[in-house]
């Protein structure tokens, strides 16, 4: 695979979140991360980071209760939404962005 493939497919990992938040990078993970290291590693931060912007916004959800949550619900989902076009933006680049804030459960 050349590196503008490699390129392309972690770009779309993270464009193709904004429809399909979980099957479309799945998809494109799952079938491209044993031809390229550069697309595991992509595919890998996006499950990562999945994971913990889902267990930030369930957090802040239940905060809700307790009136901060208001406050982070929105600022969480604004940082989900920059991330992710700094990610895709990194990854057409070449280079291996590490997200911000994230836990690292799939290595």
């Amino acid at each position: 695979m050349s590196n503008k493939d490699e390129r392309l497919y972690a770009l779309l990992i993270y464009l193709l979140s904004f429809p399909f938040p979980i099957i479309g990078p799945l998809i494109i993970w799952l079938l491209k991360r044993e031809e390229s290291d550069f697309i595991d590693y992509h595919g890998k931060e996006y499950c990562n980071f999945l994971i913990s912007y889902t267990i930030y916004l369930t957090v802040s959800g239940i905060l809700v209760i307790v009136l901060i949550g208001i406050i982070l619900l929105p600022l969480v989902g604004l940082l989900l939404t920059i991330f992710t076009i700094v990610a895709a933006v990194k990854s057409y680049g070449g280079e291996k962005y590490r997200i911000p804030l994230i836990f690292h459960f799939i290595k």
